[in-house]
C-alpha cells in the first residue's frame, strides 16, 4: 500500500505513513523479547542463558548499525528521486544499494567470524557464559547477510511511500521466529543456540520473500523496459553522503554501549542478566522513536524532491512531534509501573541483584523518553534535508556525554552512575537538535540538495 507523501494534509499523511513503521517495530521487538523470555525461562540455566545472549548484544548492534545506516542512506536518496518523479534514477539507486549491501554484508560476516572471541573479550564477557555468548554471536553473524539485505529493501519500500509491504513480511517472520524459539529451546533443548537458529531461519525467509516483492514492484515503476544503470557510482556517492554519517552515528552509539556494557560486565553475571532484560525494554522504546524518525526523513526528502518544503514545517513536523510525544508517555508510564514485572518476565527466578539492576535502569531512564522522542523526530527533518553535520553533532554529543559521565560516576555510584548518564545525554542533545531546527538552515540545505539532484 503506497501513500502519497507530497499531497494531502501533512500531519494526517505522516501519521498514516509512519504507523505501519511503528507496528513493524512492535513485532520486531516482540520476537526479540520472546527470545529473551523463552531462553530466560526454559533454558537449563535461564539467568546464565539470558546473560550470554545479552553479553554479545552491543557487538551485534555495531553490525546492525551499518545495515541501518545503509537503509537510511538509500531511503533518503530514493525519496528525493521519487518525489521528483524520476523513476529511472529510483531504480538505479535501489539496484546500486542492493549490490553494495551484498558486498558489505559478506565482508562483515567474514570479519565477524574471524574476530568473535576477541570482541567478546573486549566487553569483558564473564568466563562462565563466554562459550554460550560465542555460540550465539557466530550463528547471528552467519545470517547477517539476510539481516542486511532485508534492512536495505525495507528502506527502498519506505522511500516509495510503502510502509505496509515490509510490515506484512515482518509479521510473518516474527511469528515464525517465536514458534521456532519454542521448538528449538523448549522441545529440542538447544538453549542459546536454539534462539540464534530460530532468528537465523526466520530472517532468511523474510529477506528472500521481501526481495521477490521488490523485484515485482520494480516492473511497475516508470516505463516498461526503460533502461537504467544497475550499479551507478554517482548514486553510490549520493547514498554514501547520507549513509556514512548515519552508519557513524549508529556505530558510535553501539561503540559507546560496548564501553557501558564492559562496566556492567564487571559487576558479574547477575547484573548482566538484569541489565540485559531491562535494555530489551529500553530498546523497544528507542527503536520505536528511531523508526518514526526514519519515517520523518522519508517524508522530508520526498517533499524536498517535489519542491514542497512548506509541508514539512507547516504540519509534518508538528504532527510527528505530537505522535512521538504520545508514544513516549505510554512507554514511560508502562516502564515506571511495571519495571520489576518486566525483569521477571524475562528471567525465571531472577536473583535479587538482577532485579535491582534492571529496575534501577528502567526507572532512571524512562521519565526522559520525551526528550529522546523530540530529538529523533527533529533529527529526521535534519537528515532528510541533508543537514548531516548538524545531525551528527547532536548525536555525538549525546554519546560522548553518556560514556564520559558513566566512567566518571561508576567508581563512586556503581551502575546507578551509569544509568544517570543517559538522561543527561538525551536532554542536552535534544536541545541542540531543536536549536538547529529553528535556525532554519535545513530549509536552505533542502533547496541546495534539490538543485544538485537536478
Amino acid at each position: 500500500m503506497k501513500i502519497n507523501l507530497i499531497e494531502g494534509r501533512p500531519e494526517k499523511v505522516l501519521i498514516k505513513f509512519t504507523l505501519p513503521l511503528f507496528v513493524s517495530v512492535v513485532f520486531q521487538q516482540l520476537y526479540s523479547m520472546a527470545d529473551s523470555f523463552i531462553v530466560g525461562n526454559y533454558a537449563q540455566n535461564g539467568e546464565d542463558a539470558i546473560a550470554a545472549v545479552g553479553a554479545s548484544y552491543p557487538i551485534t548492534m555495531i553490525f546492525m548499525a551499518i545495515a541501518v545506516g545503509t537503509n537510511i542512506g538509500c531511503s533518503v536518496v530514493i525519496s528525493h528521486h521519487y518525489g521528483a518523479g524520476d523513476m529511472r534514477r529510483v531504480k538505479s539507486a535501489a539496484s546500486t544499494a542492493l549490490f553494495s549491501a551484498l558486498a558489505i554484508s559478506l565482508l562483515l560476516t567474514a570479519l565477524g567470524f574471524a574476530f568473535s572471541s576477541p570482541l567478546l573479550s573486549v566487553v569483558k564477557t564473564p568466563q562462565e557464559i563466554f562459550h554460550d555468548s560465542a555460540v550465539y554471536f557466530n550463528i547471528y553473524i552467519g545470517g547477517f547477510v539476510f539481516v542486511f539485505l532485508y534492512n536495505v529493501v525495507t528502506g527502498i519500500f519506505t522511500a516509495l511511500g510503502d510502509s505496509a509491504t515490509p510490515l506484512y513480511f515482518l509479521i510473518g517472520s516474527s511469528v515464525a521466529n517465536i514458534v521456532l524459539d519454542a521448538v528449538f529451546v523448549i522441545a529440542f533443548a538447544w538453549d542459546v543456540a536454539g534462539v540464534a537458529w530460530a532468528t537465523f531461519i526466520a530472517q532468511a525467509a523474510a529477506c528472500v520473500l521481501v526481495l521477490i516483492a521488490l523485484f515485482a514492484r520494480f516492473g511497475k515503476l516508470g516505463d516498461k523496459g526503460e533502461s537504467y544503470s544497475r550499479f551507478s557510482t554517482s548514486e553510490l556517492s549520493r547514498i554514501s553522503k547520507y549513509a556514512l554519517p548515519s552508519i557513524l552515528q549508529q556505530s558510535f552509539i553501539s561503540l559507546g554501549n560496548i564501553f557501558i556494557q564492559a562496566l556492567i560486565n564487571d559487576e558479574g553475571k547477575a547484573a548482566v542478566a538484569g541489565y540485559s532484560a531491562a535494555v530489551k525494554a529500553n530498546t523497544f522504546a528507542i527503536t520505536s522513536f528511531t523508526t518514526l524518525c526514519n519515517g520523518m526523513s522519508s517524508f522530508t526528502a520526498q517533499n524536498i524532491g517535489a519542491e514542497k518544503t512548506k509541508r514539512i514545517s507547516e504540519g509534518g513536523y508538528r504532527g510527528g512531534i505530537l505522535m512521538a510525544a504520545v508514544f513516549s508517555l505510554v512507554f514511560t508510564s508502562l516502564y515506571l509501573i511495571f519495571s520489576e514485572s518486566l525483569i521477571r518476565l524475562f528471567i525465571d527466578n531472577p536473583s535479587e541483584q538482577a532485579i535491582i539492576t534492571g529496575k534501577n535502569f528502567l526507572t532512571t531512564v524512562a521519565p526522559f523518553y520525551i526528550f529522546v522522542a523530540v530529538k529523533l523526530m527533529t533529527d529526521g527533518v535534519l537528515r532528510g534535508s541533508g543537514c548531516m553535520g548538524q545531525f551528527m553533532c547532536a548525536t555525538f554529543t549525546d554519546l560522548v556525554l553518556r560514556v564520559v559521565i558513566s566512567y566518571i560516576l561508576y567508581p563512586s555510584l556503581g551502575s546507578n552512575g551509569v544509568w544517570a548518564s543517559w538522561p543527561v545525554g538525551w536532554v542536552v542533545a535534544s536541545v541542540i537538535s531543536l536549536v538547529f531546527y529553528f535556525t532554519g538552515k535545513w530549509k536552505k540545505m533542502g533547496n541546495a540538495q534539490k538543485a544538485v539532484e537536478q
